[in-house]
């Protein structure tokens, strides 16, 4: 067994923040987790990879995550290592329409970048509170827009250690799915976006709009993980669970948000056992109520 004092030491002269028995409610949205054995920060790609060769050298468990802002980590926190990209301080480029960026860029400040760069087709990723590479793992969308639409390549490293660039049509995009979610072992670190030309002030008016909806409909003021389930084929999660008169509905602070049904929030202090109870709860329910089985969109982890 990899020695994690030792293994940690080792880090330290790599360019990334070390964190030693580390709350996972730290790092993730949702607010709740136990403790990870390690977590490494890396400033950049080439320190991303390093760390990750080092752990895949030591036999270490590792996982790479963004913003945590997609994740449910249970009460009993994380063995080994987790990383976490979004210290990553890698340099935005635009090229002409083509934007390019490492994959722990906030999709906040991409949209930004677009913006000022005159460029439209991200809009519908202002305010979704994720990094890149969390976006194109999961194929993030809202407001009729997804990732798929812009995305053009993706640079990633290979479970063998390779550095290699793929086309987006290789990348099996579909509804909150990609190649990633289906092959965790390869790890995204930079990815490329092709926009159109646009009108800045449409532009900004077209992001403040979107904005102004989530503020208005989504219960941003309390830790969440975004819409808790997938939209099923032919309904809507959100509408269903408010069918069944779960808006509001508490297990020991984990709460069925009463501005939108779709959302289930840590109202007041809950843990991850309370979130996973009222999820099975909801799912339950819904099924027995309206025979329609919900999947959830948060990743359970481990």
């Amino acid at each position: 067994m990899t020695d994690l004092t030792s293994f940690a030491e080792s880090l330290k002269s790599e360019k990334c923040e070390i964190l030693i028995n580390s709350p996972m409610s730290r790092h993730t949205s949702f607010r709740v987790g136990g403790n990870a054995d390690i977590v490494a920060i890396p400033e950049n790609i080439a320190a991303l990879c390093d760390v990750i060769r080092k752990a895949e050298d030591s036999s270490l468990p590792y996982m790479v995550i963004g913003n945590g802002s997609n994740l449910l980590v249970r009460d009993c926190g994380l063995r080994g290592l987790v990383i976490k990209t979004t210290g990553m301080k890698d340099e935005i480029k635009v090229n002409g329409n083509v934007v390019s960026c490492s994959a722990g860029t906030s999709l906040t400040r991409l949209c930004n970048i677009a913006l000022e760069s005159s460029l439209s087709g991200l809009e519908f990723a202002y305010g979704i509170p994720g990094t890149v590479g969390g976006a194109v793992f999961m194929n993030a969308g809202a407001y009729g827009g997804e990732m798929k639409d812009v995305l053009s390549s993706v640079t990633h490293l290979t479970p063998d250690g390779r550095i290699e660039t793929v086309d987006a049509s290789e990348l099996s995009l579909s509804y909150r799915k990609s190649f990633y979610s289906e092959n965790s072992n390869y790890t995204i670190l930079s990815a490329e976006f092709t926009l159109c030309d646009g009108n800045k002030e449409d532009i900004k008016l077209k992001m403040d709009d979107l904005m102004g909806r989530r503020k208005d409909k989504q219960p941003l003021e309390y830790p969440s993980a975004g819409s808790t389930f997938k939209r099923p084929e032919g309904y809507f999660a959100g509408a269903l669970i408010e069918q069944c008169n779960l808006k509001g509905f508490n297990i020991r602070g984990a709460e069925v948000s009463e501005k939108h049904a779709g959302f289930v929030i840590n109202k007041d202090n809950a843990d991850a056992s309370a979130i996973l109870e009222l999820m099975e709860h909801i799912k339950e329910t819904v099924k027995k109520e309206t025979g329609v089985t919900l999947e959830p969109e948060v990743r359970i982890i481990p």
